[in-house]
């Protein structure tokens, strides 16, 4: 029997992002980015169908420039960083076609985990002037905040609403070959 040799590949965070984009009163978006995280894939292949993904998000890093809303963010009314430091996902990553992958996992929020399916597309492998392997993948997919437990919300007197349910998550990540 023949077992392949694992590879890791860990995220680079100098040259990656966690962006949010989500609804505000309905007639705009707020974009807001994640500063921490961590987490990477595992290959046992020379390509990255099959590849397990991990990946940890400080809550407590939003950042959506503006201190107020940042603060009611990490409260217990949304992310509750205090008691809940650290959103997770762990999933595979399929190969589609061409370039494009599919990333199904659990997503953690809080004490809620939900099954979720990103859309990825794999940039290429380069090596960079210092040697190292590198490779990059887009990500985007959307979730509904509720389903974790993201349930604060309040009415304007017009009857708009203040924060939409649906967030767009889009991630741009370079990995470093281990």
């Amino acid at each position: 029997m023949t077992t392949s040799a694992k590879t890791t590949w860990n995220i680079d965070p100098m040259h990656s992002e966690v962006q949010f984009k989500v609804k505000h009163l309905v007639i705009s978006t707020v974009t807001g980015a994640f500063k921490s995280f961590e987490g990477g894939l595992e290959t046992t292949e020379d390509n990255f169908d099959g590849a397990n993904a991990s990946f940890s998000i400080a809550t407590s890093s939003v950042d959506t420039n503006v201190t107020d809303r940042d603060a009611h963010l990490k409260s217990a009314e949304f992310f509750d960083s205090e008691n809940h430091p650290n959103m997770t996902f762990k999933g595979v990553l399929k190969h589609t076609s061409g370039d494009d992958y599919k990333l199904v996992g659990d997503l953690t929020i809080k004490d809620t985990t939900k099954q979720i399916e990103l859309t990825v597309e794999h940039g290429g492998i380069m090596v960079d002037g210092y040697g190292q392997t590198k490779a990059g993948f887009e990500i985007t997919g959307n979730i509904n905040r509720k389903d974790f437990g993201l349930t604060w919300s309040m009415v304007t007197e017009a009857g708009g609403v203040v924060v939409g349910d649906n967030v767009k998550l889009q991630l741009n990540v370079q990995l470093t070959k281990g």
